[in-house]
């Protein structure tokens, strides 16, 4: 065990962020996100919802700071009328822990998993909400 770990970060997923470089991009996806074949390395957190998961690894992840958009969204089909219930909440977390933070980039649907392909890793989670796939490119720790 170790402390200051979120519990809801598994072993593999830790060793993940460890692993991670400057500029690398990690995925998390919502239910129906294709995590399987667009993953390079897959990470299951099946259990539980994006907003937990993003929460928990923005405790440990710094976000790319020189980027304009360091956390990109999943955008709406055209054409489809859904209104994604979880953007508000992805951006109250970033916030908190990113005082930096702006606005998301908006990423079309193939673009996205393309971006995905391309991804260091890509988390999985149970979360039935629509539209609920985040990509966040991964940033450094300041220097002495």
């Amino acid at each position: 065990m170790l402390k200051g770990i979120p519990k809801i970060i598994p072993p593999d997923l830790l060793k993940i962020l460890m692993e991670m470089g400057h500029g690398d991009d990690l995925v998390i996806g919502d239910g129906n996100f294709p995590h399987a074949s667009c993953a390079k390395r897959l990470v299951r957190c099946d259990g539980h919802n994006v907003p937990e998961v993003l929460d928990a690894i923005l405790r440990l992840f710094p976000l790319d700071t020189f980027v304009e958009k360091p956390a990109g969204l999943l955008e709406v089909v055209a054409g489809d009328s859904t209104k994604p219930k979880r953007w508000d909440e992805f951006r109250t977390i970033v916030k908190r822990h990113h005082t930096d933070f702006t606005d998301f980039e908006y990423i079309e649907r193939f673009a996205f998993y393309e971006r995905a392909k391309s991804a260091y890793a890509v988390v999985s989670t149970g979360d039935q909400a629509l539209y609920a796939c985040i990509i966040l490119k991964k940033g450094v720790l300041p220097g002495e």
